[in-house]
Order: C-alpha cells, then sequence, then structure tokens
C-alpha cells in the first residue's frame, strides 16, 4: 500500500494562537466579566477544578461569538485552499468542544472536531496528540499533519508527518525545526512598540494636560511645584491607559463592529489579552507609587478617578445622560488632581468652566455616534443607552453647555479674582469670541458628520483650527498677564 504524501494527510488545526491571534478562553474570561464584576469571585471558585472543569463552567456561562473574533486571515485563505483541493482538515483545541464546534461551524471547513469535553482532562500538549492519533485511525489515517503555535504544540507536533507553524515565536520555531522539517510557516507578528503605544492610547496623554492649569491659573513659576504636577502628570498617564485598557478588553464584542474600534489593537488581534492584562497591572502599580510620592491627597484623587472610570467601563456608559455627566466629571477630576499635588487653592470658577466645557465635549462624542449611524442606516453603537431620536435633545444640551461655559468665562473675566491675577483683565474679553467660535464649530461639523464618530479630542489633535485657537487663547493671557 503506497503511503500518502504529507501534504495529502489530514490535517489537524490549532484555534487559540493560531487560527485566532486570541484565545478563546480569555475571550470568555473576558465576556463573563463584562456580564457582571462579580462574576471574577464565580470563576475563582471555579480554579480548584482544574483546567478542563474552570474551561467546562465557563463555557456553561458564556460562548464567544465566532463573528466577534480576530481571526488570522492568511492562515485562514490557506486553509481554504487545502480545503478546495480535497483536503480533510479537523480543527483541533484544547478549549472547550462547545467553543470548537461552533468556530468549525463558523468556517464551515472543517470536518470534525476535537476539544476540551468531559471536564477532566485538558486537550493539550500529550493529550491532544494522543487524541489526534486516535481520531486519525479512526478514520482510517495512520498519519496526520498539525497547524499549531506554541511550546504546548511542540510534543503533537513530535506525533505528526507534517509540520505547520503558525505564528510561533523564533525561540519555539528554532527548537522545532532542530527535531523535524517545517512544511508552511505562517510569520510570528509579535506587537510592535507602536503597536503597545496604540493600545494604551498615549495620544490621549493630552487630557491629562489639564493637571498643568491650577497651577498655570495661579500664575506659579515655583520650579519645586512644577517638578510634582509633571511627575502627577506621568502617574495620571499611566493610570489613565491602564483603565483605557480594561474599557478596551471589556468592550472587545462591541469594538469588534464598529466601523473606526475594530483597529484598536486589541479588537484586531494585535495585541493579545494575555499581553494587555500584565501590562495594566504593571502600569496601574508605577501609576500609585508616583502618586504617593506626590503626596497621599493626589493618591486618593488618583483612586477616585480610577474607581469612576472602571466603573464607566463597567456598567455607568450604558445609562443615557449619566454617562456624559461622568465624563465631564472625569476631565474636571484631572483639574482638581493638579491643584492636590501643587496644593494650589483651585478657583470655583476654573471648575464651573471645566464643568460646562467638558459636558459639551461630552455631547458632541455622543451625537458623533449617533449622526454616523443615522448618515450609515445603521442600529446606534451597542452598548450605549441612546437611539437616533435623541439627536435633537442631546444637540440642544451641548450646545447650551458650551455656551454656558463661555458665559462663566465672561463673568469670571468681570470677577475681582481676574482682577488680582491679570494685569489687564479686560484683554481677556478677546477670549470668549475666540473660545465661542471654536464650541460652535465644533458643533457645526458634528451636525455635518465631519467628526466620522471621532473622540473629539482626536479631532483636535489633527485640526489645525483648533491649535490656532489654542494658540490665541495662549496669547491673549499672556498679554492680559502682562499688560500693552
Amino acid at each position: 500500500m503506497q503511503t500518502p504524501s504529507p501534504d495529502d494527510c489530514p490535517l489537524y488545526v490549532d484555534l487559540d494562537g493560531s487560527l485566532t491571534p486570541s484565545d478563546t478562553l480569555h475571550e470568555s474570561v473576558m465576556l463573563f466579566l463584562r456580564q457582571h464584576p462579580g462574576n471574577l469571585l464565580r470563576m475563582i471558585g471555579w480554579l480548584p477544578r482544574g483546567k478542563a472543569g474552570f474551561k467546562r463552567a465557563l463555557a456553561d456561562a458564556v460562548v464567544p461569538e465566532p463573528e466577534g473574533l480576530p481571526w488570522r486571515e492568511d492562515f485562514v485563505a490557506f486553509l481554504r485552499a487545502e480545503h478546495a483541493r480535497g483536503r480533510t482538515l479537523v480543527l483541533a483545541s484544547a478549549a472547550d468542544r462547545r467553543i470548537v464546534q461552533r468556530v468549525a461551524d463558523h468556517f464551515g471547513f472543517f470536518s470534525d472536531v476535537l476539544g476540551t469535553s468531559d471536564g477532566q482532562h485538558n486537550l493539550s500538549r500529550a493529550n491532544k496528540r494522543e487524541a489526534i492519533a486516535a481520531h486519525a485511525r479512526a478514520n482510517g489515517h495512520e498519519r496526520w499533519a498539525y497547524a499549531g503555535n506554541s511550546a504546548d504544540d511542540l510534543p503533537v507536533w513530535e506525533g505528526s508527518a507534517q509540520a505547520i507553524a503558525v505564528n510561533t515565536p523564533a525561540g519555539v520555531l528554532r527548537t522545532l525545526r532542530a527535531r523535524q522539517p517545517v512544511a508552511h510557516t505562517f510569520e510570528h507578528r509579535s506587537p510592535s512598540l507602536k503597536t503597545l503605544l496604540r493600545a494604551i492610547r498615549l495620544k490621549q496623554w493630552s487630557k491629562n494636560g489639564l493637571i498643568f492649569l491650577p497651577l498655570l491659573a495661579a500664575h506659579s513659576l515655583d520650579p519645586v511645584l512644577w517638578g510634582q504636577v509633571i511627575v502627577a502628570f506621568v502617574a495620571f498617564g499611566l493610570c489613565a491607559s491602564a483603565t483605557y485598557l480594561v474599557n478596551d478588553l471589556l468592550d472587545l464584542p462591541n469594538d469588534r463592529v464598529h466601523r473606526i474600534k475594530r483597529l484598536r489593537p486589541l479588537a484586531a488581534g494585535t495585541v493579545r489579552i494575555a499581553t494587555a492584562v500584565p501590562l495594566g497591572l504593571g502600569m496601574i502599580a508605577v501609576a500609585f507609587a508616583l502618586a504617593v510620592w506626590v503626596g497621599w491627597p493626589f493618591t486618593a484623587m488618583l483612586a477616585l478617578y480610577t474607581t469612576l472610570t472602571l466603573g464607566y467601563s463597567m456598567r455607568w456608559k450604558r445609562i443615557a445622560l449619566f454617562d456624559v455627566l461622568l465624563l465631564a466629571t472625569l476631565y474636571t477630576l484631572r483639574i482638581g488632581a493638579g491643584a492636590l499635588a501643587t496644593r494650589v487653592d483651585l478657583s470655583n470658577w476654573l471648575l464651573a468652566i471645566s464643568i460646562f466645557l467638558f459636558l459639551s465635549l461630552a455631547l458632541v462624542k455622543r451625537c458623533a455616534e449617533l449622526e454616523e449611524a443615522v448618515d450609515s442606516d445603521k442600529a446606534p453603537a451597542p452598548g450605549r443607552g441612546y437611539q437616533p431620536r435623541d439627536l435633537p435633545s442631546l444637540r440642544a444640551m451641548g450646545m447650551s453647555s458650551g455656551f454656558m461655559a463661555v458665559m462663566v468665562l465672561a463673568l469670571y473675566i468681570d470677577s475681582p479674582n481676574s482682577r488680582a491675577l491679570y494685569h489687564q483683565p479686560d484683554l481677556l474679553w478677546a477670549a470668549a469670541p475666540v473660545l465661542l467660535l471654536w464650541i460652535m464649530r465644533v458643533w457645526l461639523k458634528t451636525g455635518r458628520r465631519e467628526l466620522h464618530g471621532e473622540d473629539p479630542l482626536a479631532f483636535a489633535l489633527k485640526d489645525p483650527f483648533s491649535w490656532a485657537t489654542l494658540a490665541v487663547m495662549i496669547g491673549i493671557g499672556l498679554l492680559a498677564t502682562v499688560g500693552l
């Protein structure tokens, strides 16, 4: 009897890290936490059952939808071509069998599946090799091929007639090649530094520039205070980046169906959940270590910000109107944190202007999302509490709030506080129409669908008019300080 070529042997395909760059176990954990943060305690209670028992209990609660997962498209194209030429494909994974079956049904080119099913034996390493060999023999095949990605797959490759390496780290690939030839290699894609910086949303650190406002408003040039506020800025940036990671982890299903957010590193699968979690924990630890150095009042403010942000990510962003009030509060807390870091008295005028201005910008963001949904004739962004018919009300609230910010600025100009700080406070009147013009322009562009669902900050950072507005406002402030 002629021995079949390795290219004609049935091909057993790994799921986690190979077919998908993500891990369905990690995806399931995030889905379960998204339902309720208290589910963390339930998962801890399942740990004594072992890995197989944990997977079974978790799959009883949640199963990720294949349509919402990222896939290794070049490898999927290869599998489609193999199936088209008549090769038998079997999806073999250590994931719960129900998840594996759902993925196989999604693609339609797998003839069978192997997965962890009894809650006792995790289908990984030697267990997987034995299960594949038994399955192949039961179907009349003595030889089989295997496509995998990690060190756990080395024992499986040892029993195969053909090895295919998908997204395999360099060290594992060297070990594999030292043991047997590799028929096909799909390159390992480690996240670059640029990708990691995108994942932690480094651009959003510009929001934390609000921490400097109390010191600027007090016209202080004390180098010690400026040193403290710079450290506070870094601490707040690290903490905010960590909470952005949490938000993106919990919002993966929604982000992956969003026109813009699906390109975020976590949603696209270019940064794995297993990378994001320790990265976020590390940033939180460093942030609070720096915060303690700055001072306990600042540390308490950072803890409050973290708590509110996590509450927003897990639950509160789904509550209409409360979500935008909370976003405005989070912006304003940055100003309060700057005052606590430098022990500068916080102006009530500054707080009032900030809360109205940031409420307007938060409503810009929600209106831009709804405008995009209406324009594309799609349902509003999932995970939000708004409907297209809310647009007129939200526009009215947002524009009114922006105008209120300008009105408070006008009242401040004629106040005793202004006259105590500025040599010629009357020059500040020039700032009112400049700010008013910028607010009206942002709302006009929102109504024209020119923000394309973007965060107003992201829009402002690449908008020359916004930069010119900022430069003019700074110039007016300097002139009012030193006088003509």
